[in-house]
């Protein structure tokens, strides 16, 4: 029976080792660039009468 139990435990280990080992593998997914926004222009009130 400890057999079963120990066989059960390494196949488990097993299991378990090959989805961390392949979770952290390949490329990390591309991020598009940051777009370079240009400021607001701020107007005032008389400004805008002009």
């Amino acid at each position: 029976m400890w057999l079963l139990a120990l066989e059960a435990g390494v196949a488990m280990f097993i299991l378990i080792f090959i989805v961390w080992w392949t979770m952290f593998q390949g490329s990390a997914p591309e991020t598009p660039p940051k777009e370079d926004k240009k400021p607001v222009e701020q107007t005032t009130d008389s400004d805008k009468l002009q």
